[in-house]
């Protein structure tokens, strides 16, 4: 069935049904009846943040997400599309999605008077429902509510009071839709106040003339919860207009962490790939560990972009290596987390004792936590004995993180033990495989203080102490001398 194109059709064939924000509660109510996900691709909110999203809406709230830097918020605020209507007719022309049956623009409701039901009718896609702006303090009244237009008034023959001469701004071109504002902090203490009309009676003045327009819309915003509570950055009657005030979060749990890092980091590269569990757990546990490390800012966060820039940057290194040996699977090694530095310095906003480690050191000291982490899980129970004695023994072993599998696993023979152990790990008998859990059972004793090694990634025997708490001066000495030769 082939849908109205002008208002007399369209009266035949359609029932007018409401506000959007009703509009919004009623397929809210369709799928939480049917039982679909509400917000598909969202993991870890199930619990928390989509419950109170459902009841926002079902209460037809203007809201706000508070949250810190990679929560998903924007995201949110996008997936609210998903509930709008697949098409809703307007006034074709509007600039502001005019209601045929109840319109508010000067353009729309002269053009009803004269056309009557040969008015042109045209239909939106939920997507052209939906307006984001990001606000910085440069955003004028002009660019949120409008402004009028001399260049319009003198083509067209106004006067410069005239309805006709209003370039609408942002929100007014929002009507029958959702308005979504990140970061509302940041947003000019002036341009708030335009916002209460609104919130509040649903209506704009445009430079000052009487121009009554009760939009129908839907707000959202979002905000820093610290920029949101400090004072003067948000005006307190505007802040008392919002009708729900929702939390986000990061991940509760490094499984759900791996899930939307999984989900979200571009790792399909053509070939075949195999990413081991314990590496994902790694690259997550570095943000994990961040997140809790007092020489990180609380207040900036750590956002989950880390975790998927830095899965994204291990893959690549992986690739890189692969290309050059011609290896098939292609398979991530600790070597190349650490080769994802760039995409966690960057994202790291240091307090004055992080500042005076450095970023790299800092998120070195991240990475072994990640691994001590993740080896405890995987192999905390494993008897080693037999890899730690060896290098207790005086062996030492120096790993090249551009060497190919076939090569470290030549390298690996000399250590009694290690190549069994990698070959129990079930995920494979091919030499990238064997090598990448090889490398992690060293490097996971080394996390663990188990064994020792260099900054070159020089595997010794550890520094131990005597029962009076020195360390032994003939093991120092051996110890030395080996950091010598592996360096």
């Amino acid at each position: 069935m082939s849908e109205a194109r002008t208002l007399g059709e369209l009266k035949r064939t359609h029932v007018p049904r409401g506000g959007v924000k009703d509009e919004l509660r009623r397929n809210l109510i369709a799928k939480l009846g049917s039982r679909e996900p509400l917000f598909p691709g969202l993991v870890g909110y199930g619990d928390s943040v989509v419950p109170q999203m459902a009841n926002a809406l079902l209460a037809r709230h203007n809201l706000i997400l508070l949250g810190l830097r990679g929560q998903a918020k924007s995201r949110l605020l996008r997936s609210l599309v998903s509930l709008l209507d697949p098409l809703l007719p307007a006034v074709a022309g509007s600039e502001i999605h005019d209601d045929p049956f109840r319109p508010i623009s000067r353009y729309a409701r002269d053009l009803l008077a004269e056309a009557k039901d040969d008015t042109p009718i045209r239909w939106l896609t939920p997507d052209e429902r939906y307006v984001e702006k990001l606000a910085t303090p440069d955003v004028t009244i002009a660019d949120i509510i409008g402004d009028v237009d001399p260049i319009r008034a003198a083509r067209g023959g106004h006067e410069l009071s005239s309805e006709l001469t209003i370039h609408y701004g942002l929100l007014p071109r929002a009507h029958r839709g959702i308005f979504a504002l990140n970061e509302l902090p940041d947003l000019a203490g002036r341009i708030q106040v335009g916002l209460f009309n609104v919130l509040q009676e649903g209506d704009v003045q445009i430079k000052g003339y009487p121009v009554r327009l009760p939009l129908d819309v839907m707000m959202a915003f979002t905000a820093n919860p610290e920029d949101y509570t400090a004072r003067g950055k948000i005006i307190t009657p505007l802040k008392d207009r919002i009708g729900s005030e929702i939390r986000t979060h990061y991940p509760a749990t490094i499984e759900q962490g791996v899930a939307i890092t999984s989900q979200e980091a571009w790792t399909a590269r053509g070939g075949e790939l195999l990413i081991p569990r314990f590496l994902r757990e790694i690259v997550e546990g570095v943000a994990f560990a961040a997140r809790r490390d007092r020489r990180i800012d609380k207040k900036s966060g750590v956002s989950q972009r880390l975790p998927i820039t830095g899965l994204e940057l291990t893959v690549s290194s992986a690739e890189r290596r692969a290309l050059r040996h011609g290896e098939q699977p292609t398979v991530p090694r600790i070597g190349d987390v650490y080769a994802a530095l760039p995409a966690l310095t960057g994202k790291l906003e240091l307090e004055y004792e992080g500042e005076l480690l450095g970023g790299e050191s800092l998120a070195r000291e991240l990475i072994r936590s990640a691994i001590g982490e993740a080896f405890s899980i995987h192999l905390g129970g494993a008897d080693l004995s037999e890899i730690v004695q060896h290098f207790d023994n005086g062996s030492s072993l120096r790993l090249s993180d551009e060497s190919s599998a076939a090569e470290l696993i030549d390298q690996f023979r000399s250590v009694p033990g290690l190549l069994e152990r990698a070959g129990q790990s079930g995920l494979g008998s091919a030499p990238p495989i064997v090598a990448a859990v090889a490398e992690f059972v060293l490097e996971g004793l080394w996390a663990q203080k188990k064994i020792g090694r260099s900054d070159e990634r020089g595997f010794v025997a550890t520094e131990r102490r005597t029962t009076e708490g020195e360390i032994d001066p003939e093991r120092l000495e051996r110890l030395r001398r080996l950091k010598k030769q592996v360096n």
